[in-house]
């Protein structure tokens, strides 16, 4: 039996997150690309900025990621921020308060970039599944009166 089905019609499912080792691969390569842009630009005397433009990095590619891949994304970005956006350049040091706020941002946007993705796509599913289980034809308006 062969049974008709229109292709645009029907819920539409939530997109699933990429791969957790692609997410790592980007991290890596985008913080990279991300902190030798800002030592060409601005040198490696502002790691107040290169934190931020890390934060982002980490925060655009957590929308797309797992959850569980947010301490690597957080590391991996940190890294590259320890060792290549301050002096002394390839040098990986630990000054307590320092770095762990640092990777306390860096795990932050990550983590927050894929919560706010999960909710904006569980919000579009959810008005979906409703528009789609709805009556397609709405009464017509009370007004106006014309008695």
């Amino acid at each position: 039996m062969i049974q008709w089905v229109s292709l645009g019609s029907g819920p539409r499912p939530v997109p699933q997150p990429v791969a957790t080792p692609l997410v790592w691969a980007t991290a890596f390569g985008g913080a990279m690309a991300l902190v030798a842009v800002l030592n060409a630009l601005v040198g490696t005397d502002r790691p107040g900025l290169a934190l931020a433009a890390l934060s982002l990095l980490s925060a655009l590619l957590g929308v797309h990621a797992r959850f569980i891949a947010a301490p690597g994304t957080a590391a991996l970005c940190w890294l590259f921020l320890n060792g290549f956006a301050i002096p002394p350049a390839g040098v990986l040091t630990w000054a307590n308060p320092r770095d762990t706020f640092w990777l306390v941002c860096l795990l932050t946007a990550a983590l927050t970039g894929t919560t706010l993705a999960r909710l904006l796509q569980a919000r579009a599913a959810y008005r979906r599944l409703t528009t789609a289980h709805s009556d397609p034809t709405p009464e017509p308006p009370d007004w106006p009166h014309t008695h």
